[in-house]
């Protein structure tokens, strides 16, 4: 069996940083908001290259807190992709703001600039740029749109810890952005965990106030906050992961050359494409085929694990559409929801599993095409 992500084998080359810093946390029993907590914030503040971080409770928490601290709000219209996770339109009704949904690139599959530069309109105040897969979204162009707007960038960077545009590390170009550290991420926990980075000394002050309860002191409260603390288990997880970090994307680098060098050349797949000024990281390799659901169901059978990430787009789904609104025709985001096919990439994944994906594949595609001679 090839699983589409080995939490064990990950765990394997951690298990003894991290169960030390499980004891060491249990016996001070300081658990939330400690030195594990402060040290990661520093550490991933450096990684990137922000001013600021701050560590919250998960990557749906982080982009809520982001969109409030930057000011978004009741009415506030905010510019998003359709093909994403649904927590980021998720965060955007939770402060109360509307989710706008545009196309992606059809190669990187990212938001597309022109659309966003399309859909502002009076109400518009903010553009959160999703990171998908671990390529970067086309900074430049949203950057510009929101300058000649007036627009917020809030970046949802929940797939793309490590991936860089233009010489720069993501997480860098927005207000703000967030980072999920579910434990299937680049980074990721063993449970649930987030970052927030930041420039803004203002935002990152906000955020620390909003995340355990708006404490200002023990006994007093300056703003209604949430209870969205980062844990120190998490955390100590977190810093051992984070040193490991760089190489384990260099390794998913890796893995993505040889899918690419091994499948070149097997006809009706698309390949994922790395823009010339991006740096990928991979969290996942995602295919295209129009024979996605047999692909899948051959390799299944197989015992080669896929995923779909993500079937259906945001602005068809139901709790979305309950809504009420007018919603777009995205016809490049309805296309790909039907071939896109997420193939193992881990960074203990090796050679011969790289192989055995590959083969699988090319199995396939060797029946369609015999199929086809004989029709």
């Amino acid at each position: 069996m090839i699983p589409l992500v080995d939490l064990r084998a990950g765990f394997e080359e951690v298990r003894a940083e991290v169960l030390a810093g499980f004891v060491e946390a249990l016996e001070s029993m300081k658990l939330f908001i400690g030195p594990n907590t402060t040290a990661l914030e520093a550490e991933f503040a450096r990684f990137v290259g922000s001013r600021e971080c701050i560590g919250v409770s998960n990557g749906t928490d982080a982009l809520v807190l982001a969109l409030e601290a930057c000011g978004i709000g009741p009415g506030d219209e905010v510019i998003m992709p359709a093909h994403t996770f649904f927590a980021t339109a998720e965060a955007a009704i939770h402060v109360g703001a509307v989710p706008i949904f545009v196309d992606v690139d059809p190669v990187t599959m990212t938001i597309d600039a022109e659309g966003v530069a399309a859909a502002v309109g009076p109400r518009t105040r903010a553009v959160l740029p999703v990171h998908l897969y671990g390529h970067p979204a086309e900074m430049t162009g949203i950057g510009s749109v929101a300058a000649r707007h007036d627009l917020t960038v809030i970046e949802d960077a929940s797939q793309a810890h490590g991936a860089r545009a233009h010489g720069r590390a993501v997480g860098t170009f927005g207000r703000a952005a967030g980072f999920s550290c579910y434990f299937t991420k680049n980074l990721g926990a063993y449970g649930e965990a987030g970052l927030i980075t930041t420039d803004d000394h203002e935002v990152a002050a906000r955020v620390r106030l909003l995340r355990s309860h708006g404490h200002a002191t023990k006994e007093r409260h300056d703003a209604v906050g949430y209870n969205f603390r980062l844990d120190e288990l998490q955390a100590v997880v977190l810093r051992a992961r984070l040193k490991r970090l760089a190489a384990d994307n260099e390794r998913r680098r890796r893995i993505a050359g040889m899918y690419r060098e091994r499948l070149a050349e097997v006809p009706g797949l698309t390949l994922p494409a790395t823009a010339p000024w991006a740096e990928h990281v991979f969290h996942l390799f995602v295919i295209r085929s129009e024979e996605r659901d047999r692909l899948r169901e051959f390799l299944t059978s197989r015992e080669i694990g896929t995923g779909v990430h993500y079937a259906v787009p945001i602005h068809r789904q139901p709790a979305i559409e309950a809504l009420g609104r007018v919603l777009p025709s995205l016809p490049v985001t309805e296309r790909i929801v039907g071939e896109i096919l997420s193939l193992p990439v881990y960074p203990q994944m090796t050679e011969t599993q790289v192989d055995q994906v590959c083969d699988g594949i090319r199995a396939f595609a060797l029946q369609g095409s015999r199929g086809s001679r004989t029709r």
